[in-house]
């Protein structure tokens, strides 16, 4: 499996939120990449964003986790007209599915 990654989210101390995005992109992926980069950029502006961490591999299947202040902030990021639209085209273009996860991150370690 070949993956590709971003670097590892600096996050501060728990506790925090992680929106766990998991999907399988469809075989015509047109335009996703710029919209993909585009969210990371709006998202990186947002009140309450702390980063993300993400990988895909050659069979289309990707793992993004985004990391939030609280889960005020997620619901402001969702609601964002910008990312709505990303939302719509992926439920009908880009995704054969998607699953979205948010959990409470109450403890966190990391190496070095």
């Amino acid at each position: 499996m070949n993956q590709v990654a971003s670097r590892l989210a600096n996050t501060p101390p728990p506790p925090y939120y992680a929106v766990i995005f998991t999907n399988q992109l469809c075989d015509d992926c047109d335009g996703y990449a710029t919209t993909a980069d585009r969210m990371v950029q709006l998202a990186a502006k947002a009140p309450g964003y702390l980063g993300y961490e993400s990988v895909h591999d050659d069979e289309g299947v990707g793992i993004t986790v985004s990391y939030w202040q609280n889960s005020e902030t997620i619901e402001a990021w969702k609601n964002n007209a910008e990312h709505m639209e990303a939302q719509r085209l992926g439920r009908d273009k880009w995704y054969r599915a998607f699953s979205v996860r948010i959990a409470k991150v109450e403890r966190a370690s990391q190496f070095p």
